[in-house]
């Protein structure tokens, strides 16, 4: 097996003596509160005198505690937690459905140019003209690449753009008088979103059985669809890394019904520049800027999920948009006709609209399409080098852009899918997608992207068979303590979320009496 070389140093190194600290160069990093003290600040500021009476009963009673730190102090803190964590710029992030790729440093650069970086959402719109060309070419081109009408560019991330899309949908069907259709047609190959946003408006979620081959039947479609049902909502590619073979006569019966597909387009990497989604029958579907044009995402933001809308469905676009005026363009805010008025605070994520049109220009058309054909050939090469050691739930198929194994390969072992993942860690690799997608046990959604290099995924597929020829040899100690050689060992994940401890309370020293 190759060497890997991105693990961590353990506690204990060759020599087996353990460190004072911790991990040499990766110590354990105290808690702010611990590094300094209520007496000393790194900021000198006068005494004020505040009268909080305004506050009433919100006063604070007791003194606020906090640690006055150097700014030395303050930087190193922070810098040190920063190589805690595993980053796309550290090694491979092989998270199924999140679609972790590069984020090239040109999309950054382009974002904190004068007149993207550093303009303000209340501007005037004279004076931000620049800014608006860039949003309205952006939703040119996802209209073109998706050939749709209309485009709302608002929504903060995937399932806020699927609320704006089903928003947009019931709109239609109320101003069409059909408040009636009350139920959503949800696959069990959905992702999760998909059924909350729907259950979230109101609606009654149907399920749709997954096939064998973990696609979905149109034969099964049609027998859920009923006069009551408003709309499909479709991943496509799916949450196991399948295209849907009979995408389009599922687009026909649902429209035949009265209804209308929405398709969660979270997947879209895959197939950019190589299917338009326009032409396959949807309705409504919102693009994870944050996953498929590269623009970074997790840690809980930022994120961007603009909304393509077909004709049909473009009366009832959100504000703000972009068009052309008489003098350049305008920002459109106020609601005309059967809009749904506004759903987010200002114009969206300036900053991820500069990063993915960058991406998509310095692509070019030919680009974005080898780009998603790369991402399923990664994926492919992976589930072709872990087959025989891994239990692949569908069969010999291929897949699209992420690889889906099952834990049955571990049964009798000993190991789970989460001792497995643990292990992973160890490998200094960040664990695939576990659990997830629910159609099947034990799950472990791998997706490469397209960024990943050949000698990367050989890497880690070796890996990935060392750690299943152990599990098999009964080595479960290697799994069942791991990870052994990160800066924690495994927590206690069930208690962490039923009993967090969500405040720092300083130690008490108590003086010991004198013999």
């Amino acid at each position: 097996m190759s060497m890997n070389t991105q693990g961590r140093p353990t506690g204990i190194g060759a020599s087996g003596f353990a460190s004072t600290s911790g991990s040499a160069l990766l110590p354990n990093e105290p808690l702010l509160f611990e590094i300094g003290d209520v007496e000393h600040s790194g900021v000198d500021l006068p005494d004020v005198d505040i009268d909080s009476s305004r506050l009433g009963g919100f006063a604070r009673q007791t003194p606020l505690d906090l640690a006055g730190l150097t700014e030395p102090e303050a930087m190193r803190h922070y810098v040190r937690l920063s190589r805690l964590n595993h980053s796309i710029d550290s090694g491979m992030y092989p998270l199924g459905s999140c679609t972790m790729k590069h984020n090239p440093r040109l999309n950054e650069k382009m974002a904190r140019l004068p007149g993207f970086g550093d303009i303000h959402p209340l501007q005037p719109v004279s004076t931000v003209q620049g800014a608006l060309e860039l949003m309205q070419q952006l939703a040119h081109w996802l209209m073109t690449l998706t050939n749709t009408t209309a485009v709302c560019l608002t929504p903060k991330a995937g399932a806020h753009g699927e609320l704006c899309g089903m928003m947009a949908i019931q709109a239609a069907q109320r101003a069409r008088g059909q408040g009636h259709r009350t139920v959503v047609l949800v696959p069990e190959s959905a992702h999760g979103t998909n059924p909350a946003t729907a259950a979230f408006l109101g609606y009654t979620v149907r399920s749709i059985a997954a096939r064998a081959d973990g696609t979905v039947d149109v034969e099964a479609v049609k027998a859920a669809l009923g006069p009551d049902v408003a709309a499909i909502m479709l991943t496509n590619p799916n949450t196991c890394g399948l295209f849907e073979p009979q995408v389009i006569e599922i687009a026909a019966a649902v429209h035949k019904a009265g209804a209308f597909f929405y398709c969660d387009g979270a997947n879209f990497n895959a197939i950019m520049g190589v299917v338009r989604p326009g032409d396959l029958g949807i309705d409504a579907m919102h693009i994870n800027l944050h996953k498929t044009f590269s623009t970074p995402h997790g840690g809980g933001g930022p994120g961007a999920g603009p909304v393509v809308l077909s004709a049909t469905l473009a009366p009832f676009a959100p504000v703000p948009f972009v068009r052309k005026a008489h003098a350049g363009l305008e920002l459109v805010e106020h609601s005309e006709g059967e809009n749904l008025g506004r759903i987010t605070a200002f114009q969206g994520q300036m900053g991820m609209y500069v990063r993915a049109l960058t991406y998509m220009l310095s692509h070019g058309g030919d680009g974005l399409a080898q780009a998603a054909k790369d991402a399923v050939l990664n994926a492919n090469y992976i589930k072709a080098r872990l087959q025989g050691a891994f239990s692949a739930p569908f069969g010999d198929q291929p897949c699209m852009h992420e690889a889906l194994f099952d834990d049955h390969f571990l049964e009798g072992t000993g190991v789970t899918t989460l001792d497995f993942a643990k292990a992973l860690i160890d490998e200094g690799f960040h664990p695939m997608t576990m659990y997830f997608p629910l159609v099947v046990h034990g799950a472990m959604l791998i997706e490469p992207t397209e960024s990943e290099p050949k000698q990367t995924l050989d890497r880690f597929c070796d890996v990935m068979l060392d750690l299943a020829a152990d599990a098999k040899a009964g080595n479960v100690t290697r799994f069942t303590a791991a990870p052994m050689k990160a800066p924690r060992r495994r927590l206690d994940e069930t208690r962490a979320a039923r009993s967090p401890k969500l405040t720092w309370e300083r130690e008490l020293v108590v003086s010991q009496a004198a013999e």
